[in-house]
């Protein structure tokens, strides 16, 4: 096998092999969750990220991984996210954002499919809809600031939210029952049109993300108080929901 794999796949059959022999009958799964599960996978240039299921056991020996994680850097393969069965089920209340975000695009490399029976209940999903956005758009209005109007600190602030707003928006979509599209920039465009927001805002943060558009000191500042207005309003509407 190649230091960097051309596709997930290439990678599952040595790695659920590696975890199956340092764990044994510990291991429940290796699951592949992330971009490389949504089809946006860059050879030599995207992360892997896997998650190790094991159960109570097998949680608590998590040095044996240590040689397997130091192994796996050269493939590009991120330190795995290690759960059980149990941290799933009972934090579905806390962190039902991130586990929206998994559920939504992964691929089993080995073992039983935890997440297939997985229900996120909407009220938790909408609490942490409304704790996230409200964080958030303090601190883009900080982060704005910071740039005291600087063209370059303008320019990493707008690419640098992308992210962390793509999980919040998929999951507003959710609380619509709104299937979100698999790339980032078609769940910004779905979550204006469904939440009536300002398009070409997120038009323009995207030329701008994508190098696509020169602006100038003036251009960016008006852009990024545009941006800022936009995800107040997402607030309120979450608020409203």
């Amino acid at each position: 096998m190649a230091n960097v794999p051309q596709k997930p796949e290439d990678i599952f059959a040595d790695i659920s092999g590696d975890y199956e022999n340092v764990f044994g009958n510990d291991l429940l799964s290796v699951i592949l969750y992330g971009s490389g599960a949504k089809g946006d996978y860059k050879p030599k240039k995207s992360d892997l990220n896997f998650l190790i299921i094991l159960n109570d056991t097998g949680i608590q020996q998590l040095a044996k991984s240590f040689d397997l994680i130091k192994k796996y850097r050269k493939y590009r393969v991120d330190v795995p996210l290690f759960l059980t069965p149990d941290y799933i089920r009972s934090s579905l209340d806390s962190f039902p954002i991130e586990f929206l975000n998994i559920t939504r695009a992964y691929k089993v490399a080995y073992g039983e499919d935890v997440f297939k029976d997985i229900e996120i209940p909407k009220k938790f999903l909408r609490l942490q809809c409304e704790e996230q956005i409200k964080g958030k758009l303090l601190h883009l209005r900080e982060a704005f600031l910071r740039t005291l109007g600087k063209k370059r600190a303008l320019r990493s602030m707008i690419k640098s939210t992308i992210p962390a707003f793509s999980s919040i928006f998929t999951a507003m979509l959710a609380l619509k029952d709104v299937p979100p599209p698999a790339q980032k920039r078609q769940v910004y465009s779905k979550t204006a049109e469904i939440f009536d927001l300002d398009t070409q805002v997120f038009d323009a943060i995207w030329k701008v993300v994508e190098n696509r558009e020169k602006m100038n000191k003036t251009e960016l500042i008006t852009l990024a108080q545009r941006y800022i207005q936009v995800i107040r309003q997402c607030a309120f509407a979450v608020d409203q929901l």
